[in-house]
């Protein structure tokens, strides 16, 4: 069987992307607006979500800062199950479903289930951060990688990272669901020596019309996010090649400022 050929009983772990309905894919619209039923996330957004056609199915499994309407489990019976019924399953998740969007899991349930499952990759939050402030996220000579971490642990937890090794990689470093980790990060990066005006960008609700970005410096990261994240989905952006983005015009519709 083709990958495209969307028959019934067969998953599609589809990316959403940041949020902007313009950013996805056009396979990921024509899987869609083909399924029986869909299982989103929480962080896909309300322009997203109003392609799903009327007729098909709408299940919230999101899960956002610790209050989870699904655990993974019950996510991975719940694709099963739908499949098992000879439905066309769409899971949409957030971004994209190979970064810290759980996918091994459900790809793993589905196939043990011996269900056909396939991905459908998305747009993910670094990415279109560096588009709507017009930076690279790798630059010759000021960063030369680029590393992809999540600010997500159990709660009550200290995150599992090597700060070591992310404090002198000379990389730009990429931190997803870094709201309420922002002073940990700040903390664990300076601890192992970066130093403190190490260029930061805080970018809340990516690539929506409501989208905000802050410019700091590492030190006052805990403080910039306080200012700025609130509740929003947040991502964080920290190393030299943030500092090259261009001077955000007074007429921008997407705030952008420095602190």
């Amino acid at each position: 069987m083709q990958p495209d050929d969307f028959r019934p009983g067969t998953v599609w772990l589809v990316g959403a992307g940041p949020g902007d309905p313009d950013l996805l894919t056009r396979k990921a619209i024509r899987l869609i607006e083909s399924a029986d039923i869909v299982f989103h996330d929480a962080l896909v957004g309300p322009d997203v979500l109003s392609l799903i056609p009327a007729s098909t199915e709408r299940v919230s499994v999101g899960k956002r800062s610790g209050r989870h309407s699904k655990n993974q489990q019950e996510i991975d019976a719940m694709l099963v199950t739908a499949a098992a019924a000879g439905k066309r399953v769409v899971r949409l998740k957030g971004g994209d479903p190979s970064l810290f969007g759980r996918s091994t899991e459900e790809i793993a349930a589905v196939h043990t289930a011996s269900y056909p499952v396939f991905v459908c990759p998305g747009i993910t939050a670094a990415s279109a951060a560096a588009a709507s402030a017009k930076i690279s996220l790798s630059l010759r000579d000021v960063a030369r990688d680029v590393r992809f971490v999540t600010a997500h642990s159990r709660r009550g937890a200290a995150l599992d990272v090597d700060w070591h090794s992310l404090a002198g990689c000379g990389s730009t470093l990429a931190f997803y669901m870094g709201r309420d980790a922002a002073p940990e990060i700040a903390r664990g990066l300076i601890g192992a020596g970066m130093r403190t005006d190490m260029p930061v960008m805080i970018a809340c609700n990516v690539s929506r019309a409501d989208e905000q970005r802050l410019t700091t410096r590492l030190d006052l990261l805990g403080l910039a996010t306080r200012a700025l994240a609130n509740d929003a989905p947040t991502l964080i952006l920290v190393g030299a090649a943030v500092m090259l983005a261009p001077p955000a015009k007074a007429c921008a519709t997407t705030a952008d400022s420095a602190l």
